[in-house]
Order: C-alpha cells, then structure tokens, then sequence
C-alpha cells in the first residue's frame, strides 16, 4: 500500500538531488525573466535589435577620431579655389559604376574641442574624408564630412555628410541645420585614432546619444514579440510543474517498494 506525501517527496527531493534542483531553479528564473521582459516590452518602448546602424551609432563612430591638420603644413590649409567634395552627383551619369550619392546638412549632437584652446571655438569648418568601414557603415566608400561649428553654440554642430545612399541611415534623420550666413572657408584636417603630436592643431569630437534619434520597434512588432516570450514562458512554466509532479510521486513509489521489500523479508521470520 502506497501513500501520496507531496511536501515530504519534495523536501526529501531537494535534499537528496542537488543537480536537479538547480536545473529547475534556472528554469523558473528563465521562465519569469521572460515574463517580466514581455511586460516591459508591452510598456515601453523598446530599440529595434534589427537596426544594425543609426545616427547615434554613426556618431559614435566618428567621435572615436581626432582631426588633425597636417603637420608638414605651416598654416591650416583652408579649401576655397578648389571645388567642393560634397556635391550631390546622379547616378544616371554613370549607372554601372558610381553609386547615387546623398548629401545631407544635417544638425547633430555633436561637440568639437579643440587642445590647444581651452575656451569656445571661434567660427570654424573641418572638411575630411572617412572610409565607410571606419565608420562601421560596410563597404569600402569614401565618405566625406564638413563640420562647422558657430561660435557661442556648444550644443550641436552642423554636419554635412556626403556618401552612397546605401550607406546612411535614412529612417530617423536629424533635423535639418539652416544654411549659415557666415562664409567660412573649410580646414582640410585628417582623420586619426592616435593621440595628437605637439606639432599638430587637432580637434576632438563628442557625441551626445539623442534617444530621438534611436529607431524603435513598431507596436506591431512588440506585440509579435511579447507573443512569443509569452509562449516560451509557459513551455518553460510548464516542464518545471513537471518535474515538480515527478519528485512528489517518485518518493512515494520508492518508499511502496521499500516496504514491499521489508515485507517479503519479513514473511520467513513469522513462518518460523
């Protein structure tokens, strides 16, 4: 005759199977883990994980650099006579081999100091050239930038950015900068990731991340999503209810053919 004790199967359970309990133990934990991450996700807003780049990552990228002029230059090489990199090209005019090219002017949290002044920049323009993979955008194009910066304004900067469409994140754009009333001439400055020599005038940059500017997922795409973490939980809920309805039955069992035995071994002696 066998006897159905949940709690005392459970205790002696925990107490006897240590590796198994942990593996429960996990999981419940990943089981509500999931739970309160779909409730969240329900709630708030939540960043696309698809969205490989974005105008905070790109600015991020470009804040990891200093420009530097050159330093076999006696004076900043100011870009005036020769025509400007950044002009919009079609891509009718050479279908199979050049890319449609974008420039934007675009106004980002971006801040320019420079080392050898500690104050505020005087009005300044830093026309430089990047590789797209330096940036983290893929491929291997020319990306060209001019950063101008207003005196009195150390909130953002203006930037204007020329590159194959392709490359930029187009789906949350910055606002854009107004076309300045100041002429000023650009720097031609080179992009370096190593600290700045003593001959060198270098600027460095700092990016401030602009949740504005973080591409987030749609309502749809968080409900598909608290779907599924939903799902998971309960498969998760479920193998754990179980394993708990196993060890309150496996003691019982054991302890019926425990006795059992005690029983045949006993039948000789009350022969006798």
């Amino acid at each position: 005759m066998g006897f159905w004790h949940p709690l005392t199967n459970l205790r002696d359970y925990v107490s006897q199977n240590p590796p198994m309990v942990t593996f429960f133990l996990c999981l419940l934990t990943l089981a509500v883990t999931f739970i309160s991450l779909s409730s969240y996700s329900y709630s708030h807003s939540v960043p696309n994980p698809d969205t490989a780049k974005d105008w905070n990552h790109l600015l991020s990228s470009l804040s990891q650099f200093q420009l530097c002029v050159n330093a076999n230059a006696s004076s900043p090489e100011l870009v005036s006579s020769a025509p400007s990199p950044l002009v919009k090209r079609d891509a009718s005019v050479h279908p199979r081999n050049t890319p449609s090219v974008t420039t934007l002017h675009l106004k980002v949290p971006l801040t320019v100091t420079s080392h050898s002044n500690s104050g505020s920049l005087k009005d300044l323009a830093l026309l430089t050239a990047f590789n797209s993979s330096q940036l983290h955008l893929g491929g291997n194009d020319s990306v060209n930038m001019t950063l101008e910066v207003v005196s009195g304004n150390d909130t953002y900067t203006c930037l204007t950015i020329s590159a194959p469409t392709h490359l930029l994140p187009m789906s949350l754009l910055p606002l854009e900068c107004t076309a300045s009333e100041k002429n000023i001439s650009p720097i031609r400055v080179e992009a370096k990731k190593q600290l700045p020599t003593g001959s060198q005038t270098c600027y460095s940059l700092h990016s401030e991340n602009d949740p504005s500017l973080t591409v987030m997922l749609t309502q749809e795409e968080r409900n598909v999503a608290v779907r599924h973490l939903l799902e998971v939980s309960v498969c998760l809920l479920g193998v754990c209810v179980i394993l708990c309805l196993a060890a309150s039955l496996t003691h019982s069992l054991v302890r019926r053919h425990h006795w059992n035995g005690l029983d045949l071994q006993n039948e000789p002696l009350i022969d006798s």
